[in-house]
């Protein structure tokens, strides 16, 4: 029996010793297959997390190329300064804590606690946000004293824009601004997302902003291997970043400033362009503001100040601002009359002082009428009675497809971004802009409003300035470009933004010829409307004056600018070229509600004239004060609501069987509530 025993024994024993000689084999198979995964086939995988651990890639970001006048004077700058930032996800106490404890040793206003905590709502938990920006050497000197206290807490060198003329020239430079999480987004979903590592700031508007890429320039980057504890040892390698390309701009700051003084506080937009390259020489938009409050992070109390006034200074109204041109419209109706047939320079009608269609009488400006007058002389005197009669004989299909290719209506295609089209007004576009068929059809009353420059007609000041320019070099047509010069930031090659013309528009240089030769009587013969200003000038010049309604008055009513609020007055329009036989200049202004084009509007043009062909610098500013009592707030772009429902109130107010009914009112500057006007309409000012 005991041999028996020991025999089951021994045969469990080897039975055990083979199982667990079995499942060592199996462990030492797992780790050799698990050394053999990690070691070979997932070698190169954690190699690369390796050399990560060992090696950071620290991004290099470009400098942000200039931005210089057609002379080179810088309008926009990078220089370096130290900025205090906070990193909350590594402070040791609380957020507020750590900034009292930094106000005792770096100034710390309750503007930059603002600015920081909106700032902070934009970004990431583990980014550093700025809480002082350019640091004084004595600052940095305390705080890096103190460092050791704050974890968290860094100051660090950067680079900052600055605008050297402020508000000079603010609508076309724009500004940049620090990126939000909008901005971020959007990057993200493009190819460029890369070129945008370390990168805090980005254009927001204007020229910074519609020349983004090119100024940015190419993001490049450094190894730099780490320690264990994340301490940088050594650079392994540099890419340097490629700086931006500078901007050199058609614009002449000098003429710039110029306008924007004789302006005063005036409201209102004025462009100049060079007829034969598309440049445009001044670029005004009033009031304007100042682009270095936006660099850092405008304060609440400055945002507020700009976003609330009445004057809209952060309004680009040469871009986006929507005006009736009221008589600076007869010069292209006059050349349209002659390249259709519809007139000859000799034919003369009576001016009776008013106009009959459909039982509606259209004053002119002049009790009386201005007698036996030709188109030439339709002009020099702005005889509205001779455009009615033209318009209602033209129709207002021809007019529409005779403006078109002058711009009127479309986008110039200028390199800034919100462009309005403005309106040229046909059948087709009423039948689309409003709802009922009353508001839809076309009647006789709305020829004659657009053929005087008003009634629907709303374009913006940049149109007015590109159409005239079209027209004073024989129609041949240039694109308007504030960048005149693309440099490369390295290089310093350069390269032309607008090399050729974009088109001709087909005319006959004797119809452009009469019609120059009128403009030019407008500024220098006796009865011009803008005699007086250009009396002596020094040089030959042409020009039209204009004064386009905001809100219409009633048939029986007379036009009384001092009894109606500042805001609700007419606006002020001009514009001209010079020197007459081969013009350099064509300009085109609006002067919001500051009546008669010959009393504000052409003075001012006569200033930037005067500077840019005879390099005269006014010796007299002329800032008369804006009168702010009985202020309305008035908005100088299209509100479709506010037109549809003074279109409504005509169509409510005229009578059945009156057949043409009188013309609505312009689109342009349309406030919240339009006075409708009722037919007939009103004689209004000289123009």
């Amino acid at each position: 029996m005991e041999i028996k025993d020991n025999q089951r024994e021994l045969q469990q024993f080897r039975l055990r010793l083979t199982v667990l000689g079995g499942m060592v084999f199996f462990c030492f198979g797992l780790l050799l297959a698990r050394f053999i995964w990690l070691q070979v086939i997932k070698h190169q995988d954690f190699a690369v997390k390796a050399e990560e651990n060992r090696i950071a890639i620290v991004p290099i970001v470009p400098n942000r190329g200039l931005i210089l006048d057609r002379n080179g004077v810088v309008l926009a700058r990078n220089y370096s300064a130290f900025t205090l930032e906070i990193t909350p996800s590594k402070l040791s106490a609380t957020l507020d804590e750590t900034i009292d404890e930094l106000s005792k040793l770096v100034s710390v206003e309750v503007k930059d606690r603002k600015r920081f905590k909106k700032l902070l709502d934009e970004s990431k938990g583990f980014e550093s946000v700025p809480l002082r920006t350019r640091l004084t050497d004595e600052e940095v000197a305390r705080f890096s004293a103190q460092r050791f206290r704050f974890p968290g807490v860094e100051v660090q060198a950067r680079l900052f824009r600055q605008y050297p003329l402020g508000e000079t020239a603010s609508h076309v430079i724009g500004f940049i601004g620090r990126i939000n999480q909008s901005e971020i987004k959007a990057i993200d979903a493009t190819d460029d997302a890369p070129n945008y590592k370390g990168t805090d700031h980005i254009g927001k508007e204007g020229l910074e902003k519609s020349y983004e890429k090119q100024l940015h320039g190419q993001t490049g980057y450094e190894e730099v291997e780490v320690s264990a504890g994340g301490r940088a040892i050594r650079t392994l390698s540099r890419t340097p970043a490629t700086p931006g390309n500078n901007l050199i701009l058609s614009i002449d700051i000098e003429l710039q400033k110029v306008v924007e003084e004789a302006f005063g506080e005036w409201r209102g937009a004025f462009v100049a362009i060079e007829p034969s390259t598309g440049d445009i020489l001044a670029y005004v938009s009033r009031p304007g503001y100042d682009p270095n409050l936006f660099v850092d992070g405008i304060d609440a109390q400055s945002w507020n100040e700009l976003n609330t006034s009445l004057d809209r200074p952060m309004v680009n109204r040469p871009l986006s601002g929507t005006y009736a041109p009221g008589s600076t419209f007869k010069p292209f109706m006059a050349l349209a009359a002659l390249e259709l047939g519809k007139r000859n320079p000799a034919q003369a009608y009576p001016d009776p002082g008013f106009f009959y269609l459909g039982g509606h009488k259209f004053r002119d400006d002049k009790v009386g009428g201005h007698g036996n007058v030709d188109l030439r002389r339709s002009i020099i005197v702005s005889c509205n009675t001779y455009y009615y009669q033209l318009g209602n004989d033209m129709g207002i299909d021809s007019i529409e497809q005779f403006m078109r290719p002058f711009g009127f209506g479309e986008k110039t295609g200028i390199d800034l971004e919100n462009e309005k089209s403005g309106v040229l007004p046909s059948k087709e576009w009423k039948r689309k802009r409003f709802k009922t068929a009353a508001t839809q059809k076309w009647v006789g009353g709305d020829t004659i409003s657009v053929s005087n420059g008003s009634g629907y007609n709303s374009y913006t000041p940049l149109q007015i300035a590109h159409a005239m320019a079209n027209l004073a070099n024989d129609g041949v047509v240039m694109k308007p470009h504030l960048v005149k010069i693309l440099e490369d930031g390295s290089t310093r090659a350069r390269k032309l933004t607008v090399a050729k013309e974009s088109y001709r528009i087909p005319l006959k240089q004797e119809n452009i010829d009469i019609i120059k030769s009128a403009m030019v009587g407008v500024n220098s013969e006796a009865g011009g409307t803008a005699f007086r200003a250009f009396a002596n000038a020094g040089y030959t010049s042409g020009g039209k004056t204009g004064t386009a309604q905001v809100v219409a008055i009633k048939a029986n009513e007379k036009y009384n600018k001092a009894a109606l609020a500042e805001r609700l007055r007419d606006n002020a329009l001009y514009t001209a070229f010079a020197p007459a036989d081969k013009p350099r200049i064509v300009v085109a202004m609006v002067v919001e509600n500051a009546g008669w084009g010959a009393e504000i509007a052409a003075p001012i043009a006569r200033k930037a004239l005067d500077f840019y062909l005879l390099g005269k610098r006014p010796t007299d500013k002329e800032t008369t004060k804006v009168p702010k009592e009985d202020a309305v707030a008035f908005d100088p772009i299209e509100e479709p609501a506010a037109v549809e429902a003074a279109a409504a109130a005509v169509e409510a107010k005229r009578e059945p069987a009156q057949p043409a009914p009188a013309p609505a009112p312009a689109p342009a500057q349309a406030p919240a509530a339009v006075t409708a006007p009722a037919s007939p309409v009103p004689a209004r000012k000289k123009q």
